[in-house]
């Protein structure tokens, strides 16, 4: 992959992006959903064709996965604003409508930082929805390989307030060292008082190997084995202990439990290796 390529919509990992709405779409019809996102039928409706029609009955295991892990993050985000934070930032942001759907606090300031092509994208459709953020939004669009921090400042920023950072969906797409740099980045522009969550793999990425998971991707042309990385690195909870934040963590079986989400048995062999991580950078 060049240094430079940069992924849109249609392709590569701004397909995958458009996979995750399509799940919260879903999710947001079921009677039992866990969350309510309207502007995600939006933004897939918006793709046209690039949505397989079969989407629900070929990837039922992972729409209920993307419920769980949407609403376990929502709650986190719900949880940072009420211990005071009031300074948010998305990392590979994607199709995210968390800007517009959930509940914040007066003053909120959220950064979304993605690939250009992508945030126009969720930008210019939910523009023509007359979609308003109830915080103050700010898309940040650059490459993460890039020199995110600056664009990040340049966009007004404050590394002294406290943050909340959320990885969703982001870790297991990364090299080994981009993920220790990452971490080691987030560390450093955090005051204390900060909150940072992360969807992460257990194991070695072997999961989407698996033809039951490799043949559904197919008809959206990406080859997931391709996006992620296969390569093994340290536990992001022992990277950030080791920065002196509290962690903890909680397996997706825990978290489909505690909101009564119940998994089938496909499901939970393909949820097993992955868990969420929450930290919090002790005042």
């Amino acid at each position: 992959m060049s240094t430079n390529e940069e992924w849109d919509i249609a392709s590569g990992v701004g397909i995958t992006a458009l996979m995750v709405a399509s799940a919260r779409a879903l999710e947001t019809k079921r009677a039992d959903r866990l969350i309510d996102d309207p502007y995600a039928a939006m933004l897939v409706q918006a793709a046209g064709p690039a949505v397989p029609a079969d989407f629900e009955s070929s990837w039922q295991d992972a729409i209920d996965y993307i419920g769980l892990r949407s609403r376990f993050f929502d709650e986190w985000f719900e949880e940072s604003c009420a211990a005071g934070v009031r300074q948010g930032i998305i990392l590979a942001a994607g199709l995210d409508t968390r800007a517009f759907r959930l509940p914040w606090p007066p003053g909120f300031r959220l950064f979304e930082i993605d690939q250009p092509k992508v945030l126009a994208y969720k930008d210019e459709v939910l523009a023509a929805h007359d979609a308003r953020p109830g915080c103050d939004r700010h898309a940040v669009a650059v490459d993460l390989r890039e020199d995110w921090p600056a664009a990040l400042r340049d966009a007004g920023f404050d590394p002294t307030r406290p943050t909340a950072w959320l990885a969703e969906g982001l870790l297991p797409y990364l090299p080994a060292a981009a993920e220790a740099r990452l971490l080691e980045v987030v560390h450093e522009l955090s005051a204390p008082g900060s909150r940072v969550a992360i969807e992460n793999l257990t194991t070695k990425r072997t999961v989407p190997q698996d033809d039951d998971f490799t043949r559904p991707s197919a008809k959206w042309g990406v080859d997931l084995n391709v996006l992620l990385s296969p390569e093994d690195r340290p536990d992001p909870e022992d990277r950030l202990a080791g920065f002196g934040w509290r962690v903890r963590r909680e397996t997706i079986d825990e978290a489909a439990a505690r909101l009564g989400r119940e998994l089938t048995e496909t499901g939970r062999s393909f949820t097993d290796p992955l868990y969420s991580l929450t930290a919090e950078l002790p005042s």
